[in-house]
């Protein structure tokens, strides 16, 4: 198949984006798919006239490494130059109509939101992943969490802040968690343990987003379930657990090899185990979520487990969990990617 990967994007987790894009276009090519990296922001110059011919590529990509800081954006945008306002690049449209499928390897932004599921959906491209609604409601942490409440999943206590609200230091009970309301990979997120420091930590949220969560600080272990299926038809793959080797799981633990140690399958029960599971299915269908996605869960000593979040288009870096978890179920990275293409392409099938 001829298959567009698109990666990169105005969003923070940018850098994540092109790790996990060409670890996919790779993937694909050793399938033996024509696949080829586009840059969503930046965009191709110079399409051939016959399109067909930007699919013939040969050999691997190199290897993209995650800084340890999120990209600079405002640089970003200087190097496309004048015009970029727009946030899809040139030739990026008539790539992805040209192509059989086009694999979303964004991260963040219009790319995870649902902002550009829409557009697809308009504009008669195929993609991975999620439809837009479902994204939508994903990305939106105090939407999602209200949605879990309303299943029966447990979720931490929380409250919406937004810029130019008036704030007590005192407003919320301390320990608590501040993060930006549709953020990913950890960017702008602060533990405060100090009530003297919260008010910080909601400035420092609002140099990424204008509207925030703060939620209850719950002490466990970190889990994530990765869910896998078409339609009704579902599977959640086997737990990990995550030990970050120093503070929490932020974005340097994330992405920077040797920072987090990642146990599959986590050491818990099997009854534990499959209650997050069964939990983590339960997301995905009260998100109208589908052909895959990462759920996260902190595990209380007493067993309470708390769904956090659900991520529709999770990390696919070489330290990445959906991937271990895959593993860990007898999928090979290269054979994840294709069953991703070939489930998203059954959704359509069946519309």
């Amino acid at each position: 198949m001829n298959i567009v990967v698109l990666a990169g994007g105005l969003s923070p987790e940018r850098d994540v984006s092109l790790s996990t894009g060409t670890m996919v276009t790779n993937a694909l090519r050793q399938k033996g798919h024509n696949a080829i990296l586009v840059d969503l922001f930046l965009g191709v110059q110079n399409l051939p006239a016959d399109l067909a011919g930007a699919f013939a590529a040969d050999g691997l990509l190199p290897p993209f490494s995650v800084p340890e800081t999120a990209p600079d954006l405002a640089a970003v945008r200087a190097f496309r130059g004048g015009g970029f306002s727009a946030q899809i690049g040139s030739g990026v449209l008539e790539l992805c109509r040209a192509a059989d499928v086009t694999f979303l390897a964004l991260h963040g932004g219009i790319g995870e939101n649902g902002s550009l599921q829409a557009f697809f959906d308009l504009s008669d491209v195929k993609y991975t992943g999620s439809p837009s609604i479902g994204c939508a409601l994903a990305m939106d942490k105090a939407v999602s969490k209200s949605l879990f409440r309303d299943e029966g999943i447990d979720t931490a206590k929380w409250t919406v802040v937004r810029r130019g609200q008036p704030l007590e230091a005192d407003f919320f009970p301390v320990p608590c968690v501040v993060k930006p309301n549709s953020g990913g990979s950890s960017i702008g997120v602060t533990i405060v343990r100090d009530p003297e420091a919260l008010l910080t930590a909601v400035n420092e949220g609002f140099r990424y987003e204008s509207e925030l969560i703060i939620e209850e600080y719950v002490s466990g272990m970190e889990l994530s379930a990765g869910v896998l299926g078409c339609g009704g038809e579902l599977s959640a793959l086997p737990l990990i657990e995550i030990v970050p080797k120093h503070g929490f799981y932020d974005y340097q633990h994330k992405y920077q090899k040797g920072w987090t140690d990642e146990i599959v399958p986590a050491r818990i029960s099997e009854d534990l185990t499959k209650k997050v599971q069964a939990l983590a299915v339960s997301a995905f269908r009260a998100l109208k979520l589908d052909v895959y996605a990462r759920v996260d869960f902190l595990l209380t000593p007493e067993g309470r487990a708390v769904c956090l979040e659900a991520n529709t288009l999770p990390g696919m870096t070489p330290t990445s969990l959906l991937p271990q978890e895959a593993e860990k179920s007898g999928l090979d990275y290269a054979s994840l990617c294709e069953t991703i293409v070939s489930h998203s392409l059954g959704r359509y099938d069946k519309e």
